[in-house]
């Protein structure tokens, strides 16, 4: 019976993927909430007791299935962004500007004040640096309703250097999932091994900085690699761009994640940079387009299915634990921290953005996915990091989230796209 409703779940899921971004385009409301919104629904029909809902007594399957959903967001992402980053080159860098006060700033205190609010709400110093490093991400999952659309390409290419709002909010919610990892294993040394005297140097030297390296820099070589194959090969058979092969993305995909975890570093960053990398080739090619639409495709079913998921759980004791504290955290970094943490860091972009482009993107850090990854990954190596109460926190996090930001997102972005063009016209 589990089976066949594990199936009839992921049929559905798979059906509302296919029609609801036509359905609801044109309404403030977003597929995320709808499925949040019916898995609820379904939570309070008398289902069997036996439903793999509990998170205690399924962390592995959660752990696998939002880390496949989180990766598939990552290489979408990265093939969805025109703008080049070169390593050698500043000016490359200084586009991107807004990107790492975001990452270097915003991040960082973001997980200090959530650490605080934890440590404020009780929890043991361990716990609360993994709420903090778990709810500081922002999701590339969730977020497609204020991410860019997807790579421009073609004869006529040109890249849209004026929407800064969607380029930031996309190129955060690719690097930022890679880069809260060293927060995380901060809360895993901090839960197993000690003092931080124990492991701090440590954590500095290759969880902060090694694996960061070692992450990007394999992306990199699969991302060189796969292009140079996929469009340069002198074996007809192994330049796939010229038939559109786009099943490339999942190669590449699986390929850099591995090869990035092999060998140490982090795989979320190996599949964002070997992204990128496969991007920069060929920029106009018709083939990054269709390697997208593979990656958006099965983001959005595998996305769809989670949630349906997460809203049934929800109904059916998922919040069990939830109190007023933990409601107190969620409103707090949803309307507080996240909020005056990315408006501060984007001061220095004040000359070059809009007031209106950078409060959207300060109040846009939406809460999802990843975080029940981080959440799941930690759970495992230490009793205090797998509270019952802080499932429920973090999922009370994603769900406000989802209800929140995706009753504004189209408004608010309609409204800044109306500002940017009458500002455009007046120039």
């Amino acid at each position: 019976m589990t089976a066949d409703l594990v199936y009839l779940v992921a049929g559905a899921s798979l059906l509302l993927a296919v029609v609801l971004p036509d359905l609801l385009h044109r309404w403030a409301i977003s597929a995320p909430m709808v499925l949040v919104a019916v898995g609820m629904l379904i939570g309070l029909t008398p289902l069997p007791d036996d439903l793999p809902l509990d998170p205690q007594h399924n962390r592995a399957a959660i752990e696998h299935v939002t880390e496949l959903v989180v990766l598939v967001a990552l290489m979408g992402v990265g093939l969805a962004l025109d703008r080049p980053l070169s390593l050698r080159k500043r000016e490359s860098w200084h586009r991107w500007t807004a990107t790492w006060l975001l990452l270097g700033v915003a991040m960082p205190v973001s997980i200090a004040a959530t650490a605080l609010l934890g440590w404020w709400a009780g929890l043991a110093a361990p716990a609360a640096l993994l709420l903090g490093a778990v709810l500081a991400p922002t999701d590339p999952v969730l977020a497609s309703d204020v991410q860019v659309a997807g790579p421009q390409t073609g004869d006529d290419h040109e890249v849209d250097e004026t929407d800064e709002v969607r380029f930031t909010l996309t190129s955060e919610a690719g690097l930022n999932d890679g880069l809260s990892f060293p927060f995380v294993y901060a809360a895993i040394l901090l839960a197993t091994e000690g003092a931080v005297s124990h492991w701090g140097l440590e954590w500095i030297a290759w969880y902060a900085v090694g694996k960061v390296v070692v992450g990007v820099a394999v992306g990199i070589v699969v991302g060189r690699v796969l292009s140079y194959v996929a469009f340069r090969s002198r074996s007809d058979a192994l330049r796939v761009a010229e038939r559109g092969e786009s099943l490339l993305a999942l190669a590449a995909l699986v390929a850099s994640y591995g090869a990035g975890e092999v060998v140490g570093g982090y795989g979320f960053l190996s599949v964002f940079a070997c992204a990128m990398t496969f991007r920069s080739a060929e920029r106009s090619h018709d083939y990054h387009a269709a390697m997208h639409d593979v990656a958006e495709r099965l983001e959005r079913m595998l996305t769809l299915f989670v949630l349906l998921v997460l809203g049934i759980a929800v109904t059916r004791g998922l919040l069990s634990a939830l109190d007023w504290r933990g409601v107190v955290i969620t409103l707090a970094v949803l309307l507080v921290v996240r909020p005056l943490t990315g408006w501060l860091a984007l001061l220095p972009c004040r000359h070059v953005m809009t007031a209106g482009d950078r409060g959207a993107i300060a109040f846009f850090g939406v809460r999802g996915i990843g975080s029940l990854y981080y959440l799941a990954y930690a759970s495992k190596e230490d009793s205090v990091l797998a509270q019952d109460w802080l499932w429920s926190t973090v999922s009370f996090t994603i769900v406000a989230s989802v209800l929140l930001h995706g009753v504004l997102a189209t408004p608010v972005m309609q409204r800044l796209d109306v500002s940017r063009r009458a500002a455009s016209r007046g120039g």
